[in-house]
């Protein structure tokens, strides 16, 4: 068994200004330290270390999920801050109008809705 202390993520971004920007200022999260990178506080526990990269790549799978009481509450409130989302054809049931795959009415997992932070990585709200 791991006996691990802590977790940590990482992601790499284009452009930590603006990485910094969306993090701390439109989703919320707490900046611990901006030495080497940006390190915030996860809800829950954990940090997630964001780095400039200069040939990056945005991750093309859901990198980090927030998981979150209110699904369509907290939908509202990050398209209120400019936040769009995503929609895909080929998921296992259909999202409606707001982008969020009801995954609990169909029987086919959670209530979920991606969306990307500005260098492109794929991240989601998925309710508890």
């Amino acid at each position: 068994m791991l006996s691990a202390l802590n977790t940590l993520s990482g992601l790499s971004v284009n452009d930590i200004k603006r990485a910094r920007a969306f993090y701390v200022d439109t989703l919320g999260l707490t900046l611990n330290d901006d030495n080497m990178g940006l390190y915030l506080e996860l809800p829950g526990g954990g940090e997630l270390f964001i780095y400039e990269k200069q040939n990056h790549t945005p991750a093309t799978y859901t990198a980090l999920n927030f998981v979150v009481a209110s699904i369509d509450d907290t939908v509202d409130h990050l398209a209120s801050h400019g936040i769009t989302f995503e929609h895909y054809d080929n998921i296992p049931a259909q999202q409606d109008e707001k982008e969020i795959l009801r995954g609990k009415r169909a029987q086919q997992g959670p209530d979920i809705a991606w969306f990307k932070d500005p260098a492109g990585n794929i991240l989601a709200v998925v309710e508890e």
